[in-house]
């Protein structure tokens, strides 16, 4: 039976909080939009930061000067926190701008997000992902491929595939529940949104790139892989980013979003409140009548109460 349907088999209205959830996604984008149009923006947007990454990371590992000293490994945090941070400010209201599997599957698995959109998210993420590999590849020649490459990530030297899963699944669960924050709670400004995902991917990045070469987002991180024919620990790079960011979209869904800020208007502390004074019956709650009376009953006249006269026509007096 519908959990909307009552036993009468009336069907009732669904909470308003229900009704947001279903009908707008991150950043405010209607679901109810055109399964291509949100695909083709997932998949530039991915396309877009993917190729800054990786091409970053290739410029800085073949020592390719901008002006004068080349890239260090500072440059690459960077410019994938600047390149999020403007991607979701400018296709947020189109598609969401998940730009990364583990976000759609994060708030698929938490029902914050439609399983019949999933697939097409899904694909376009790692086509753009591929797209932007095979991009830094015709970009910086062969040697991007061979001795950069082409920025996949994969495990430092000494690092063992469980290192990496930890490092990738807590970096993801930092982005994931910054993003589930800033992006869909209404007491969050839209102004900082953008910025705190950027700073956030920038963080996750500068924390696991020295053990996991900083995946984050599973077709950042297999979609070079695959045309550098280096599969290093992929499961890893696939399966830790999924479950970090599906337990952050869980932790703020079932324990940060009831939360609530302080009112500016509530009273202090110990202040009296006007409400503390009503009739514990209702503000209009009239005195208990004494008691020997009774109610007149319907059609009757009603006795005189002053005190000490009796109503004529009455066998029993009313004061």
């Amino acid at each position: 039976m519908d959990l909307n349907t009552t036993t009468t088999g009336r069907r009732q209205p669904r909470p308003a909080y229900w009704t947001a959830r279903q009908t707008q996604g991150l950043h405010g984008h209607p679901l109810e939009g055109n399964t291509i149009r949100t695909a083709v923006a997932e998949a530039v947007g991915t396309f877009i930061l993917v190729l800054t990454i990786t091409s970053t990371a290739v410029a800085a590992t073949l020592a390719k000067p901008l002006a004068g000293a080349p890239y260090d490994s500072l440059v690459v945090p960077i410019a994938g926190g600047l390149s999020l941070a403007v991607l979701a400010a400018s296709l947020g209201h189109v598609s969401g701008a998940h730009l990364n599997p583990a976000i759609t599957l994060g708030l698929a698995l938490n029902r914050r997000f439609p399983w019949s959109y999933a697939p097409a998210y899904l694909l376009a993420q790692f086509a753009g992902a591929i797209g932007a590999a095979a991009l830094t590849w015709g970009l910086y020649g062969n040697q991007a491929r061979t001795q950069a490459n082409l920025g996949a990530t994969y495990p430092a030297a000494g690092v063992g595939l469980g290192r990496v899963f930890a490092a990738e699944a807590v970096v993801t669960f930092v982005l994931a529940i910054v993003i589930i924050s800033v992006a869909t709670d209404s007491r969050v400004p839209r102004a900082v949104a953008a910025m705190a995902i950027g700073s956030a991917l920038a963080v996750a990045i500068l924390i696991s790139g020295p053990i996991s070469g900083a995946g984050v987002n599973p077709a950042r991180a297999i979609g070079p892989m695959i045309l550098t024919g280096r599969l290093t620990g992929w499961w890893a790079y696939l399966t830790a980013p999924a479950i970090g960011g599906a337990l952050a979209v869980a932790t703020y869904e079932r324990f940060l979003r009831k939360g609530s800020t302080p009112d500016a208007h509530a009273p202090a502390a110990g202040a009296r409140n006007r409400r503390d004074e009503r009739p514990r019956f209702g503000c209009l709650a009239a005195p208990r009548r004494p008691r020997g009376t009774r109610v007149p009953r319907h059609g009757e006249r009603r006795p005189i109460r002053a005190v000490g006269i009796r109503n004529e026509g009455s066998e029993r007096s009313w004061t």
